[in-house]
């Protein structure tokens, strides 16, 4: 996960965090939308991915194969901004395998910050040194085949990875997600804060990572790193649908 600006980011102050509904919860069929990309795919490793398929809207979260996904990058834009690290670790509701887990440190076509290595720590040499994505693309497509990702603010890491590969393959990548800070939003944005709140300055509920995890009594990690931040989301997700939702929930309840 990256932050850059403290006033623009995932972990924002809690009153300048994104407004986020559910109301696009259940637009995409993507069992039809993964069989019409295999069709016009062309870049082979893309096509497989696709081929693979992904469970269908109306099968029970329980039945789900998962995927834990953060990444780190230079900046927020992802038309001028590059990955520079991901975290993937598989999962499912009963379980976190976290000895499958990836990580990759990645060479951004961009230039890399200085504010961002204070935030994730990655240097000049780190990224020098590492491999273009294109070079782990294959890996990272075989990761992610017939799993439904898990992040916390979808904003990022998809939009990130489509324009990663538009600019190394000129193919975009389409992929569906549950997004954990989406289903914190649902139960404490359901509505602006009143007058009276205003009045009082009364701050909205923080749906931040590390704050949406501590109301579920999980232990708190140091931040801006693609796997840990992957795991923190892991476990966010496993105590999410505990408490609120259930083993037999429905993915399209859940997904986008």
């Amino acid at each position: 996960m990256f932050y850059l600006d403290p006033k623009k980011l995932r972990d924002q102050p809690v009153d300048e965090e994104p407004e986020l509904s559910q109301s696009s919860a259940s637009a995409v069929n993507w069992p039809e939308r993964f069989r019409q990309l295999a069709e016009t795919a062309v870049d082979p490793r893309l096509k497989a991915y696709y081929a693979a398929g992904v469970p269908s809207g109306d099968t029970p979260l329980a039945e789900v194969p998962l995927l834990a996904m953060d990444v780190e990058t230079t900046g927020l834009n992802a038309r001028k901004d590059g990955i520079v690290s991901i975290g993937l670790i598989p999962m499912t509701l009963q379980r976190i395998s976290c000895a499958r887990a990836g990580h990759w440190v990645v060479r951004p076509r961009t230039s890399l910050k200085e504010e961002s290595i204070v935030i994730h720590g990655i240097t000049h040499s780190q990224v020098q040194q590492a491999p273009d994505l294109d070079q782990l693309l294959e890996a990272l497509l075989q990761a992610m085949q017939g799993s439904v990702a898990v992040v916390h603010y979808r904003g990022i890491e998809r939009p990130f990875l489509d324009a990663a590969l538009r600019t190394r393959i000129g193919e975009g990548l389409e992929f569906p997600v549950i997004d954990t800070m989406e289903l914190e939003a649902r139960v404490h944005r359901q509505k602006p804060p009143g007058w009276l709140d205003r009045l009082l300055g009364r701050q909205p509920v923080s749906i931040r990572l590390a704050d949406s995890r501590s109301r579920y009594g999980l232990p708190r990690y140091r931040p801006h790193h693609a796997l840990t931040d992957a795991l923190a989301c892991a476990e966010l997700l496993q105590a999410q649908i505990a408490h609120r939702y259930s083993p037999e929930t429905l993915l399209e309840r859940v997904w986008s």
